[in-house]
């Protein structure tokens, strides 16, 4: 990484990076980004949704985990720009994240990977509701190459007004971290107000799957304890590894905000994100040679 001051730039040296548009279903076409390292032989592919609470953000705001995917894991990264609230409101970046998914998994070869060597969907916050909700539309449609893994950063994978009565002694986080930093409780409603989702959709909550998550491939999760949404991924890493047998690995940071690690690259914490993330991948990735 190049460096500025106390926060490291990513250092793109050896990294082929170009915008594309994929193609959905209304006819609309969408922006991506496309990571790919250079002189290399085709490794897997990674479909990449950011954060922003389905209101704003970019791919490449999360370019320093690009950087690790492409540059240490040889990894060909697809940052995906879905459509956006209050424009655009539910479902809209749901189908475009099922679509860009399908539509990178089916042109991978051209966009430099080898998905026989793994397809991964991957998300951070508002992203990785879609990244779940996109992992499991492709298994239900039997997507051809398969997802075979799947990565989820300070997700939100249940909506507050639908969780189901079983979990809900285990669901605290969200009246706990009701004032917390970064991201409050009047916060991710505001959020809310302008997508516009309809709660029990599977669409908004994709715990709610209506199939079940059988299945599903490997999931890696990182989690921070001063978010609303923490028991989010506490619950859904419960539901995958006890309730379905599918492999989880979870890692939670103590004490942090939502996606600290993100928002305050000059903490410890990031770099410890950032080298969890390599192994959950490589983890991922070790479950295609079993």
């Amino acid at each position: 990484m190049l460096s500025a001051g106390i926060v490291k730039l990513p250092d793109w040296t050896g990294v082929e990076k170009k915008e594309i548009q994929i193609p959905v279903r209304d006819g609309s076409s969408i922006r991506a980004v496309v990571y790919r390292p250079e002189n290399a032989e085709p490794g897997p592919l990674a479909v990449y949704f950011h954060g922003g609470g389905f209101t704003f953000g970019w791919p490449e705001s999360w370019e320093h985990g690009f950087e690790v995917m492409t540059k240490q894991l040889g990894i060909t990264v697809v940052g995906v720009a879905y459509r956006l609230a209050p424009e655009h409101v539910f479902p809209t970046a749901a189908e475009d994240a099922c679509d860009s998914l399908r539509w990178c998994a089916e042109h991978a070869e051209r966009l430099g990977a080898n998905p026989a060597k793994g397809v991964v969907v991957a998300g951070t916050s508002a992203g990785a509701s879609l990244a779940a909700v996109a992992a499991h539309d492709a298994v239900e449609r039997k997507m051809e190459p398969k997802v075979t893994g799947v990565v989820l950063i300070g997700a939100g994978l249940v909506h507050h007004d639908a969780v189901p009565e079983s979990y809900r002694e285990h669901y605290k986080s969200r009246e706990e971290n009701r004032d917390a930093m970064i991201l409050d409780v009047r916060g991710n409603d505001w959020f809310f107000e302008q997508y516009r989702p309809d709660p029990k959709s599977h669409f908004a909550s994709p715990l709610l799957w209506p199939g079940g998550h059988g299945g599903q491939p490997p999931t890696y999760l990182q989690a921070t304890g001063m978010d609303p949404l923490r028991d989010d991924s506490l619950i859904y890493e419960h539901v995958l590894r006890e309730e379905y047998g599918v492999p989880t690995k979870l890692d939670v940071y103590a004490g942090m905000p939502h996606c600290a690690p993100d928002f305050f690259p000059m903490l410890p914490v990031a770099g410890k994100a950032l080298e969890d993330l390599k192994a959950g991948v490589e983890w991922i990735l070790s479950h295609r040679a079993e």
